[in-house]
Order: C-alpha cells, then structure tokens, then sequence
C-alpha cells in the first residue's frame, strides 16, 4: 500500500479518518483481482484508469465472480465523459475523485441496496 500515487493515498487516507476500512490498494488490473480473491471486500472503488488497462474491464471482471463485491467507479475525468460506459457497466455507480467520501459510498450503496436487480446478481 505503501507505493501508491498520491491522489490513491489521499482517498485512502480520508476514508480511513471517516470510518471505512481500507483492506488493500493495487494499481494495476491483476493485483486488483489477487487483492480482492485474497480479501474478498464487499465494495470495491476502481479507477477507471488503471495505466494501460480498464477500469470498465475490471469491474466486469469483478462483477463475474462468484459473489461479486459492489463496485463504484471512479475517476478525475467527469462522469459525462464516461455516462454510457458506466451506464452498461455492473458498477453501482461513479464518483469523482474529488467528491469521494464515506458518505458519498455509503449513499451510493443504499441506493443500488434498495433498488431491484434485473441483472441476476444478488448485492451484498
């Protein structure tokens, strides 16, 4: 955790002070999938770049394994440059990394908890 960028340490950081326990932070696609097999969070925020690899690609990926983790999106770019990619991904959401915060998350996990599925994936 310790060689992440100084934006990922901030949020980190913040959402430590506001009370959520950050299990792991990766910066590339593969050790984003061996952090969350090894510790199985229930919400994951990926960036939408991960350097030469998709955030889009990674919630997917996420979103396909055997009871997925709720995933929430994130990016510096704003959310109307992304607003159909986000639409058909099986995120639960998108947040600028300026407004990230543990009520932004929490907001957007009430939301996708109450709202009916259609896609076959039971939210935890």
């Amino acid at each position: 955790m310790d060689g992440c960028d100084p934006v990922t340490r901030s949020i980190r950081d913040l959402l430590e002070r506001e009370g959520i326990e950050v299990l792991g932070v990766a910066s590339s696609f593969a050790e984003a999938l061996r952090q969350f097999h090894d510790l199985r969070p229930d919400v994951v925020l990926v960036d939408l770049c991960l350097g030469a690899e998709s955030g889009f690609d990674l919630a997917r990926k996420l979103s396909s394994v055997r009871e997925p983790p709720m995933v929430i999106l994130m990016s510096t770019r704003r959310q109307d440059d992304y607003e159909e990619l986000i639409a058909a991904s099986p995120a639960v959401g998108f947040l600028s990394k300026i407004a990230v915060s543990s009520g932004a998350i929490r907001n957007l996990i009430t939301t996708a908890r109450n709202r009916p599925h259609t896609d076959g994936v039971v939210r935890r």
